[in-house]
């Protein structure tokens, strides 16, 4: 079994590459570092480090050592943590957002709740846009969001906001007089894209390259932010399939928002990151879960809020940036 000290020295040389910066990240000195890397070596039997005077560096043993050893380290850390958590109770502060107005309202009421449950613990609410949602969440600035789904690689909760989907469009369109339309128009018009920091799933889900029938979706402009993208839209730059609520939040005379008859509903709940998952967070994750069963009838109609199968569980679709409203 390999000491605690053994474990934090391997792993600090082999991010810091520096005898000194490692002493001095550990509160050690130089010598006691060399001192339990030729231990270690000595125990497994191989060099671990190529050191000369100018350079460190790890030998494929050394380098697969600390591969093996960094998740478990990280995920006794995180066992510690939410044990620490769990024997405290819910207390401190926890920091909540939600990206687009439309879920503030539901947001508010799972704060209601969560503050009548928990009075101990503060909860602060901000709002966030698409250009740094998932960056709040990462950076610790933030610890869960109200935003829709999918949100990539992000832990989720249950469904409190169900919406249908509407195309938006200018007021004049010849599609603004339709009672409805199908997913199949957008390969006849160009679709509004979301800013580049979107992220992957989310952009696949709300602005997708080719229609149900394989008809490739043209694309028109992007724009910073959600009013910007609607104003394109109202300049006859494009078309945006967007969420039912946005004919109450947005109802501006140069738009006008026609069902999409054959689309899946929008969904949005809270996400969180997943090493994130606090004691804090969980109670607010069952506040959520509570609130949305008792909700029967939503803003408007059509919208509605429902416990989503397999609520907590982390989605990934590979390297991104942000989600979406």
């Amino acid at each position: 079994m390999l000491e605690r000290l053994e474990v934090e020295v391997l792993l600090a040389l082999t991010e810091e590459l520096h005898f000194g910066r490692t002493a001095e990240r550990l509160g050690l000195s130089t010598g006691r570092v060399s001192q339990v890397v030729r231990k270690l070596e000595r125990r497994i039997g191989a060099p671990l480090f190529e050191r000369t005077s100018r350079s460190v560096r790890p030998t494929p043993v050394g380098r697969q050592l600390a591969a093996d050893l960094g998740p478990a380290v990280a995920a006794m850390a995180e066992a510690l943590r939410r044990a620490v958590d769990a024997g405290r109770g819910v207390t401190g502060e926890l920091r909540v957002a939600f990206l687009g107005e439309w879920t503030a309202p539901v947001l508010l009421k799972v704060v209601a709740l969560f503050g009548e449950r928990h009075p101990d613990c503060r909860v602060a609410v901000r709002e966030v846009q698409l250009s740094n949602s998932r960056a709040s969440l990462e950076d610790g600035s933030i610890d869960v969001l109200v935003a829709s789904y999918p949100f990539d690689g992000m832990a989720v909760g249950p469904v409190l906001l169900t919406e249908r989907r509407v195309l938006a469009l200018p007021a004049g369109h010849p599609l603004a007089a339709e009672a409805s339309v199908s997913l199949d128009v957008l390969a006849d018009h160009p679709v509004v894209q979301y800013p580049a920091v979107t992220s992957v799933g989310f952009k696949r889900d709300r602005t997708p390259d080719r229609t149900p029938s394989g008809r490739p979706v043209p694309k028109g402009p992007s724009g910073g932010t959600f009013s910007e993208m609607l104003s394109l839209v109202a300049m006859g730059r494009g078309v945006l399939p967007v969420g039912e609520l946005c004919r109450l939040y947005y109802p501006r005379p140069d738009l006008a928002y026609v069902p999409i008859h054959d689309a899946p509903p929008i969904e949005r709940g809270p996400v969180w990151r997943p090493g994130n998952t606090t004691e804090r967070v969980r109670a607010f994750v069952r506040a959520a879960a509570e609130v949305a069963a008792g909700v029967t009838d939503g803003v408007t109609d059509g919208v509605t809020g429902e416990v989503a199968a397999g609520a907590g569980q982390p989605t990934s679709s590979g390297p991104v940036k942000s989600g979406g409203v």
